[in-house]
């Protein structure tokens, strides 16, 4: 490999400016030639490499933003040093060279992926360099538009995700109103290992359930899915309170793809008048009570996560409400956020302390949101687990 001519490069972040390494991938000696002498005459400062083969171009290839490349190289056929140079560079320009009688092999190149191309001969050192500058130009182009398509798969494959995997609460009381706010951990992810839902069963009584898988990766999430399906179908097929976290469990160790995953929940059963709640914690923070007065509700009856112990054994906490009254539910991911880079874990208190900052006017939709930008902000930066929150309120009579 040669250096044709090595012109300074200064440091830029304009995607159109002309200080960039260019690679030539040419075999003919007074070809190159020409094109370093082109180039010297519009004083650019390109960095201008030579590769007389597609074997030596490959090898360095990876560093060129843009790559001048002979088609009628002799260890190439067709199209297939352009093959071969689009592979080892994927983020280059590439402009072919073509002789005047088989320029039509230029516009072969361009649909097969190239950006331009050149007949040799019919051009000077400022044509040369504006059809360089516009081949990086379009290349950068042609990869904003990939990248914006990704982006539209995305968003539509995660909403087709949010409806088939985000509860739609099954509530037939129109007075008992409720608010749920999730986002997962893992960026761009639509769902992380939290999970939660709210099921009124024919008797009036409320079920609700939040819980979160530990972890925060694809299979945390899947197993959190299914969590809270398999919970919904035990609340409607009747299985009995006392039981639904002993058969989530075998759900849970069936579905699991580790022996060491484990999942904390917290369940309530809301009465039917709504003045009492009966709870269940199994390694699970408790609610808090935010009206009329803000306090967390006892966790002297906390039990083993699910999936740790053989067996699931867990006492039920009865609690009476006020006559009005809203529930805050939260996983770590809420809890876990610091005052402060290298502070101390905020925990319900140093929560419930940014919610009486938010003050009272703010709507129940919008408190989730305000909250977690709170808790960010107080973190000084973004919250690494998953955070689920579920917010209930009871109206006063």
């Amino acid at each position: 490999m040669q250096s044709v001519a090595a012109l300074p490069v200064k440091e830029t972040s304009d995607p159109g400016a002309t200080d960039w390494p260019l690679l030539l991938v040419e075999d003919d000696d007074g070809d190159a030639f020409l094109v370093g002498e082109l180039l010297a005459e519009t004083e650019a400062p390109i960095r201008l490499t030579r590769a007389r083969s597609v074997r030596e171009a490959v090898a360095t290839a990876a560093h060129a933003r843009c790559v001048l490349l002979d088609l009628g190289l002799p260890d190439s056929q067709g199209l297939s040093a352009l093959e071969s140079l689009r592979a080892a560079a994927p983020n280059a320009a590439i402009v072919v060279l073509t002789g005047l009688m088989d320029e039509h092999r230029g516009a072969e190149a361009m649909a097969a992926g190239a950006q331009d191309y050149l007949v040799k001969g019919e051009i000077d050192g400022r044509g040369l360099l504006r059809a360089l500058r516009y081949a990086i130009e379009r290349r950068a182009t042609e990869e904003a538009a990939r990248a914006l398509q990704e982006s539209t798969l995305r968003a539509e494959e995660n909403s087709r995700l949010e409806r088939g995997l985000l509860p739609h609460p099954l509530l037939r009381d129109p007075r008992l109103t409720h608010v749920a706010r999730y986002r997962p951990g893992r960026h761009q992810a639509l769902l992380g290992g939290d999970f939660y839902d709210v099921v009124e069963t024919p008797d009036s009584v409320v079920h609700v359930l939040l819980g979160d898988v530990c972890g925060h990766g694809p299979d945390e999430a899947a197993l959190g899915a299914s969590l809270r399906i398999a919970w919904r179908t035990l609340v409607l097929a009747g299985v009995p309170e006392p039981d639904r976290l002993a058969f989530l469990q075998e759900v849970l160790v069936s579905e699991r793809t580790d022996d060491e995953l484990f999942a904390t929940v917290c369940t309530l059963a809301v009465a039917p008048d709504r003045r009492s709640v009966s709870m269940r914690l199994a390694g699970h923070p408790p609610p808090v009570l935010l009206f009329p007065a803000r306090a967390a509700l006892p966790d002297d009856q906390v039990g083993p996560a699910i999936g740790v112990l053989d067996t699931v054994e867990l006492e039920a906490t009865r609690i009476d409400l006020p006559p009005a009254w809203a529930l805050l539910l939260a996983t770590d991911g809420l809890l876990e956020g610091r005052d402060g880079a290298d502070g101390e874990r905020l925990g319900w208190d140093g929560v419930l302390a940014e919610i009486a900052a938010i003050g009272p006017d703010v709507t129940d939709k919008d408190l989730p949101e305000l909250l977690i930008d709170r808790v960010e902000k107080r973190n000084h930066g973004p919250l690494t687990d998953d955070v689920a929150m579920l917010m209930l309120r009871w109206p006063a009579p």
